[in-house]
Parts: structure tokens; sequence; C-alpha cells
């Protein structure tokens, strides 16, 4: 796993059609699977007549997590299409859904994969590719008359804060971007009164 990996910044909208049938594609940023399922279900919602919903997403900053659907179409006709796309861009934490509705002309699976991959193509070509720095996760623990302190080292580093209590005993939850971890540990234990731990 490297320092970084790529995603999307927002959603990215596109519509194709062939011959009658029309296919609207979205391509959305996703942080986990319950924040796909929620997408997938407004979409659904939102194009109730539509015949088919397929789908592929890939998550984890590594890019292992991944699934296809192909929602009725005929096997490999839609989902690995999706895939193929945001994997030719080298995304993750990305999802996409192509939403098809029938024209009456049947297209052949030649012509669904092609359709599949050109919408999600041109969803993914409306919105731009970002890199994102990969995140440790700490958890500091101080007295609340080190916050400055503690404070101005986490935005030295660009840490990400995610969780806080400021008391007489205070702690801060965090991410570190990889490539910026060991300069931050190394300074953090020059204090020795600070408490670090690694959180999963």
């Amino acid at each position: 796993m490297g320092d970084h990996y790529y995603t999307i910044q927002g959603t990215g909208l596109a519509e194709y059609k062939d011959r009658g049938s029309r296919f609207i594609g979205y391509a959305f940023p996703v942080v986990d699977l319950e924040a796909f399922k929620i997408k997938l279900q407004a979409l659904k919602q939102e194009h109730p007549k539509a015949v088919h919903h397929c789908f592929a997403w890939r998550l984890g900053i590594s890019g292992d997590q991944f699934r296809v659907n192909d929602d009725g179409e005929p096997s490999g006709s839609a989902g690995r299409p999706i895939l193929g796309q945001i994997d030719s861009k080298e995304l993750t934490q990305v999802g996409v859904v192509v939403v098809r509705y029938f024209g009456g002309t049947l297209l052949g699976v030649p012509g669904l994969i092609q359709a599949y991959k050109t919408t999600s193509s041109l969803a993914l070509q409306t919105v731009p590719r970002i890199q994102r720095a990969v995140m440790v996760n700490y958890r500091v623990e101080f007295e609340y008359t080190q916050l400055n302190e503690v404070m101005r080292l986490l935005k030295q580093c660009s840490c990400e804060l995610f969780r806080q209590d400021l008391q007489l005993f205070s702690f801060i939850e965090f991410g570190v971007p990889k490539h910026r971890e060991q300069e931050l540990l190394y300074r953090l234990e020059d204090n020795r009164s600070l408490v670090i731990t690694t959180l999963k």
C-alpha cells in the first residue's frame, strides 16, 4: 500500500442512448458499503420505473474490496464493464450506478457491455479525480495545559481530527498522512507526558 490513493470529488452524472434505451450513470465517492447502499436506495426511489439499476463499487484505500451487480441483465454485461471503468482510472472509495430505461429493442450482450461501459466512463469523466493521502489513525492523551502544543504539532503534520474530549485530562483521535507518520510520532514522543496509542 502506497502513501496515496485516487478517488473522485463529488458526483458525476451522464446519459447515453442506444436504440431507444436510456442509460443514466451516477459516479460518486463512498467511504464504506453502508454509504453505497444508502445512495443506491435513493437512486432506486428516484428512478422507480427503470428496469435495471446495475452497479459496481471498489472500496478500501488499497482498493481490495469490490462488488459488481448486473441486476437482471445477462451475466457479465453490466457490473463488470462498470467496474472496468473504475479500475481504468485507478480509483477506489468509488461507486457507480447505471440506471436503464428499456427502449423496446434488445441490444444483445455486446451492445449492453458497450452501453454500460460508455455510460460509466462518461459519468466518471464529469467529476475531478483527486489524490488523497493514506491516513493512519492514532489517539493522543494529554493534560489540558498541553492542548496548544499538541494542536500545533497535529496541524503542522496535516492531520485530520475526528474525535476529541477537551477536559482536565484530554484526548484527541486523529489521522496522520502515512508519509508524515514517523515525523509526527518522533515529535509527539519527544514529550514523554503524552500517551499515544494506535487506532484500528
